[in-house]
């Protein structure tokens, strides 16, 4: 059995819209998009990592150091070796006010976490372990989180292009979660539970175009 990591954040994570800072509710196991995945690919162990408030390669001076992706990284790769692929969806938190960092940036930074993978030694054999790396949808400044992430909806419009052309630099798939689904309107960051079956098909699609076995 081949193994996919998902690695990203409070999306992988199945974190629920908010309709308030207070709010911690979290999608089933089984109604995930990682657990429906997990379904759809019985043939692959598939990890979910996903972690709420994680960054590409940022600390966090609010939310904590410990969300820095690329910090934590290489721990995650070396735990579940070997790794087959990692599906990579991350970039929605580095829209935060507070990092001042614009779509470039973003791309830049995720390229960044693909060539740690990439130059790992996690796969099987020590080889490189297979990654698709994909765009989030774009955000939009609603409800509770609309101050955090001012200026961020903007940016993230801009944000599925800068992605693409990184993949195509580092010569790894990509896809575009935004013709797919779209932000919760409760907070303009996470998805509604019509999402999570959606994505699990698709990203199962792609899993098994790409990584054929």
């Amino acid at each position: 059995m081949r193994t996919l990591l998902l690695f990203g954040d409070s999306n992988t994570h199945g974190t629920m819209p908010m309709p308030n800072l207070g709010f911690a509710g979290r999608f089933g196991r089984d109604e995930r998009w990682a657990g429906r995945l997990a379904r759809l690919l019985p043939d692959w162990e598939v990890i979910a990592e996903g972690h709420p408030g994680r960054t590409t390669v940022h600390d966090d001076p609010v939310e904590g150091a410990h969300r820095n992706g690329l910090t934590v990284l290489p721990a995650i790769l070396e735990s579940h070796k070997p790794v087959d692929a990692v599906l990579v969806m991350l970039g929605t938190n580095d829209l935060k006010e507070r990092f001042s960092v614009n779509a470039c940036d973003i791309a830049l930074s995720l390229e960044r976490l693909v060539r740690v993978i990439l130059g790992s030694g996690a796969g099987p054999g020590g080889g490189a372990p297979g990654v698709l790396l994909v765009a989030p949808p774009p955000i939009v400044e609603v409800g509770c989180l609309a101050g955090m992430f001012a200026g961020g909806a903007a940016k993230s419009g801009a944000l599925a292009a800068e992605i693409a052309a990184a993949a195509d630099r580092l010569g790894v798939p990509f896809l575009d979660a935004g013709p797919l689904v779209q932000v919760s309107p409760i907070d303009g960051i996470h998805y509604g539970p019509e999402a999570n079956p959606v994505l699990a098909k698709a990203f199962a699609a792609a899993i098994t175009a790409h990584f054929p076995g």
